[in-house]
């Protein structure tokens, strides 16, 4: 109905992981954005470039943090930041995740540990750093939402290789960070993306076989070039909608999923 206020009217996001216009982060953020939500994105290294190009073409461009989940003190800072302009968060999207060369593309038996654990702090314990970090902007809002991009971890995909094994890490570290940001009234969940064609996506050796089957096997259908569906999702999660799910894993994917064969 016409003058009806959006589902994020008022609330203040926090967004990570836009890039480029097709990022799944790009189009959560937009749609945050045109739900009435006042949002600020974050960007890292070489990357931080690319995200203050990109938040000129979302609907009202947003400023930019830097954010390397890296480097020791860039959480404190970003948090000091949203506290002087907003003393409250409601939300933030983790849409972070880098594994070496070597960890993917069919090196699972050969990559280091140095490789893997770098794979695994960046795409799964900084959820942990990010909320733990933030978690005092979102007690000052009475309660938040803390929601990841995810990846299904169920099973070994072809090219995937340790980045599956950091997305199964990423799931584990949601389900403790549900049950210990809980009495805060904090959601913590994820959207476990089908593929879509994200600059990302292109850096994983092997991906176009993931492209060849996702369409024909999902009941609903999948397109690769289009993001809408995950950040809408996105969205609804960082809703108010959603007041008693937490730790859940929200399959956006056509119903690949659920599907034998």
């Amino acid at each position: 109905m016409p003058g009806m206020p959006g589902l994020l009217e008022g609330k203040r996001l926090l967004v990570t992981g836009v890039l480029t216009d097709d990022s799944l982060a790009f189009s959560a953020a937009a749609h945050a954005q045109q739900q009435g939500a006042e949002v600020v994105l974050t960007g890292a290294g070489r990357g931080l470039r690319l995200t203050q190009r990109v938040a000129k073409h979302l609907p009202q461009p947003p400023d930019v943090l830097e954010l390397d989940v890296t480097e020791p003190g860039h959480v404190d800072a970003v948090r000091a930041e949203l506290d002087r302009r907003w003393g409250r968060l409601d939300g933030v999207l983790h849409a972070i995740a880098f594994a070496p060369a070597e960890c993917l593309g069919g090196g699972f038996m050969d990559a280091g540990w140095e490789s893997v654990r770098t794979a695994v702090e960046i795409s799964a314990y900084s959820l942990k750093l990010l909320a733990a970090g933030l978690r005092p902007l979102m007690v000052a809002a009475g309660g938040g939402a803390v929601v990841g991009l995810d990846f299904d971890a169920q099973v070994a995909w072809p090219g995937y290789d340790w980045m599956g094994v950091a997305k199964a890490a990423l799931e584990s570290t949601a389900r403790y960070l549900a049950r210990d940001l809980g009495p805060d009234n904090i959601r913590v969940n994820l959207v476990a993306a089908g593929p879509v064609r994200t600059l990302a996506a292109k850096s994983i050796p092997g991906f176009s076989l993931f492209e060849d089957v996702w369409d024909g096997r999902a009941p609903l259908g999948w397109s690769i070039t289009d993001p809408d569906p995950v950040g809408r999702a996105c969205v609804a999660l960082l809703s108010d909608w959603f007041p008693a799910t937490t730790g859940e894993i929200v399959h956006v994917d056509g119903g690949f999923h659920a599907m034998g064969a």
